[in-house]
């Protein structure tokens, strides 16, 4: 399985993207989510969208391979019938999930898995990226700044580090890695 991992804004989504559609026999895993919808999402492509109730209900039941309250009320995690559904199908999982997510998806699965990162080339890039989306109030967009410094100190604990400078070296930086994983 691939773990792509990032600071809020820092491509992930983007990468993850070229990647499923590198011919790498890739399937996404949708993540689930207590955080409201936005608009143009779609319940079950982008997201699983949970209630607040409903999340800890199934994390009391141990129906999730990681999850985080990312911030109050706001959950996030990976349902165990993704990989599943992935794996019924005779695909790899790829996923699209935090910082911490990734790295407890990775203590799971450890070799199985190739844990990458991706770091964007500078907090200040990261905010235009993330002012330039246009998806959060400015009260959002103060706390996932807030957050994007501790994230980008576990870059480390990543099997790959990629910097999201130049889009087009970063995808294929992060497909070469991606192949050559799964070809082992």
């Amino acid at each position: 399985m691939i773990i792509v991992s990032a600071p809020s804004g820092a491509g992930k989504s983007t990468i993850v993207k070229h990647l499923l559609n590198a011919g790498l026999n890739l399937a996404f895993s949708v993540s689930a989510t207590s955080r409201p919808i936005r608009p143009g999402e779609v319940n079950g492509r982008e997201y699983h969208f949970i209630s607040v109730e409903k999340f800890k209900e199934m994390i009391k039941a141990n129906l999730l391979l990681e999850w985080q309250e990312v911030y109050p009320d706001n959950y996030y995690g990976t349902l165990i019938t993704e990989v599943d559904r992935i794996h019924s199908q005779e695909q790899f999982p790829i996923f699209d999930v935090d910082v911490v997510g990734g790295l407890n998806i990775k203590k799971t699965y450890g070799d199985k898995a190739l844990a990458m990162f991706i770091q964007p080339p500078s907090v200040e890039i990261l905010e235009q990226r993330l002012r330039a989306r246009a998806t959060d109030s400015e009260a959002s967009l103060k706390k996932r700044l807030q957050k994007v410094r501790w994230e980008m100190e576990f870059a480390r604990k990543f099997d790959v580090v990629i910097i999201n400078d130049i889009l087009e070296n970063a995808l294929m930086d992060a497909e070469k890695h991606a192949r050559s994983f799964l070809e082992k």
